[in-house]
């Protein structure tokens, strides 16, 4: 059974049992965009603008995104979009009696478990899954085919076709890019300590994004290993691979 968990440290230089890998802390620099091997490797920082991250071609909400200068200035976008914008009525099923609240708009073939409460306003597009247990606070977008699962909170947030936050997972003031897939208890911590307004790295030089409230922009096709935590502000390239246990920082 032991080869079963075990795996190559990439900064540890052997191969190890998962437990006892020790903390990696990366930074943009670390993270290689592109198929990978699993391995974190150094590569340029990313840029800062929605092309960067995500495309945008069929995920239907482009009033949202269009003329973004930087990709963070769509989180003060999302509430008053679903304000102007959200459909009325519903067209997903619900199963048992969980908590939906006004402003809620369910795509076709979207299924609500049990156990879960939508307080909205939150628009989902269509074959979603809210599992049991997921709580969806204030200004929530999700695509077509999304996971938002038992025990993730999900608050200010768009999750772009194909996303998946399945177990444990905390998506506030974030984006999820086209196909995303989060690790079980993956959170994307959105506050400093200190409440200072977050800065990004661009080009080697610090970034005041204005926003105290920014956890991440994960582009398209990345996947992030469980118990990672990426701290404040965090910007995570188009197919990148983040190990499990990684504590993610910009450096900001």
């Amino acid at each position: 059974m032991r080869d079963l968990f075990s795996f190559r440290c990439a900064w540890g230089g052997g191969s190890r049992d998962h437990a006892e890998c020790p903390p990696k802390r990366a930074s943009p620099e670390d993270l290689r965009p592109g198929p990978g091997s699993g391995r974190v490797e150094k590569v340029k920082s990313v840029g800062t603008g929605v092309g960067d991250f995500f495309d945008l071609l069929g995920q239907g909400h482009e009033q949202l995104f269009e003329s973004v200068k930087e990709v963070w200035d769509i989180l003060p976008r999302i509430a008053p979009y679903l304000e102007k914008h959200l459909p009325q009525g519903s067209k997903g099923k619900r199963v048992g009696e969980p908590v939906i609240g006004e402003n809620v708009f369910l795509g076709e073939g979207t299924i609500v478990e049990p156990g879960a409460y939508i307080r909205g306003p939150a628009w989902i597009g269509k074959n979603c899954e809210i599992r049991h247990g997921a709580y969806l606070r204030e200004n929530v977008i999700a695509g077509d085919n999304c996971v938002l699962g038992n025990s993730s909170e999900f608050k200010n947030c768009v999750l772009l076709s194909g996303a998946h936050a399945p177990h444990f997972n905390y998506v506030g003031d974030s984006v999820l890019g086209r196909d995303v897939n989060l690790g079980a208890g993956v959170i994307l911590s959105n506050y400093r300590l200190d409440g200072q307004v977050i800065r990004v790295r661009r080009e080697g030089h610090l970034v005041e994004t204005g926003l105290r409230k920014f956890g991440a922009m994960v582009g398209d096709g990345a996947s992030v290993g469980c118990n990672a935590v990426l701290n404040p502000g965090s910007l995570v390239a188009k197919k990148a691979k983040i190990l499990p246990g990684t504590i993610w920082s910009t450096k900001g």
